[in-house]
């Protein structure tokens, strides 16, 4: 008896070991590719250069280094690099969320309808050839509608079950499609459509840090509630009756999560348009990593989702002349990654 209670200690122990060394190594990934982001692109800077330049802000450093290299720094790259952590691990933690919450791997953060109401948002903004900050608005309240929507189709239907949920994002990702086609369909096709078609693609290239100070404190505060929420997310992994049996209120703690993962998709896409595979194929990844705990997982996700969009990001610049959108070079990866994850399941169950 002793022994096994030692056997199992012992084992926590290695694994929570295990655990803490993976995410050390996934901080020290996401610091080098933060500021290897910072030197790479058509103006290249020395790596150590800019880490000068960056602690140049808080430390009396001698510059040896051009005006030229501060004003891309501080005026492009960073800002950039910021919202790509941002979205990256906004994008994987509400994907991470999602899945859990519904039981369902092949969730992603838009089962709402949100990135399609974004879309609207910012379509009709540009329609009436408004400026990017009020696109940005414009998509996140279209995203916010939608939901919003969506989350009152199973209260008319006094039907509160997940399923109803799923069924009433499906509708409203349906009818918000068509809706976008009219838009399309009205818009100039040699200025207001490509605008559209170009935004919907995703893309860093116009981020500033004015757009982060409005955008950052959402994404922030949002995340940082789904990760108290972890433990109650594993206990609704187990299912409604068990999780009332255990204590947690469903209904709010469903709510709360349906709001904070919205608020995460809703402002990363009025930040940088519609990117696609980040929060469906991250948490896979993440479980392969650290298992299905929530607890580990959440937290692994978000540091993955973050490196992987500033390598995203950095692809975008750097692979040709012209910058590429981000949702191709997602699709491009996340698509065969999770072809592998299917033979991979596939194989284990058979």
């Amino acid at each position: 008896m002793r022994s096994d209670i030692a056997g199992k200690m012992s084992g926590r122990a290695a694994s929570s070991a295990k655990y803490r060394m993976i995410m050390v190594c996934l901080v020290i990934l996401l610091i080098g590719i933060f500021f290897l982001s910072l030197t790479v692109g058509r103006y290249s800077i020395p790596f150590f250069d800019s880490i000068a330049i960056l602690l140049a802000r808080v430390f009396p450093i001698e510059p040896a280094w051009t005006q030229t290299m501060e004003a891309v720094i501080f005026n492009l790259r960073l800002p950039r690099t910021i919202a790509a952590v941002l979205i990256g691990g906004g994008l994987a933690l509400s994907g991470a969320a999602y899945q859990s919450m519904f039981k369902n791997p092949l969730v992603s953060p838009d089962l709402l309808g949100v990135s399609s109401g974004a879309c609207i948002g910012a379509s009709l903004a540009i329609l009436y050839s408004m400026g990017p900050v009020i696109i940005q608005i414009w998509a996140f309240i279209g995203g916010i509608i939608a939901v919003s929507i969506t989350v009152a189709v199973p209260r008319l239907m006094h039907n509160s079950s997940t399923l109803m949920l799923v069924l009433s994002g499906v509708i409203v990702g349906g009818l918000m499609s068509s809706i976008m086609g009219v838009i399309k369909y009205t818009a100039d096709a040699d200025t207001a459509l490509a605008e559209m078609v170009y935004w919907a693609m995703g893309s860093l290239a116009d981020v500033k840090m004015i757009d982060l100070y409005y955008i950052a404190p959402c994404i922030l505060a949002a995340g940082f509630v789904l990760l108290l929420f972890r433990y109650r997310l594993n206990v609704l992994s187990l299912g409604e009756e068990e999780a009332k049996t255990l204590g947690v209120d469903v209904r709010n703690v469903r709510r709360i999560i349906i709001v904070c993962a919205t608020l995460l998709t809703a402002s990363a896409v009025c930040l940088a348009g519609t990117i696609g595979w980040v929060g469906l194929v991250i948490p896979h990844l993440g479980r392969m990593l650290v298992g299905p705990d929530n607890r580990k997982l959440l937290p692994a996700a978000v540091i993955l989702g973050a490196v992987f969009m500033v390598m995203i990001d950095i692809t975008a610049r750097c692979l040709t002349s012209a910058e590429l959108p981000l949702s191709i070079i997602t699709g491009l990866i996340g698509a065969p990654f999770y072809f592998y994850l299917l033979i991979r399941q596939r194989a284990s169950i058979t």
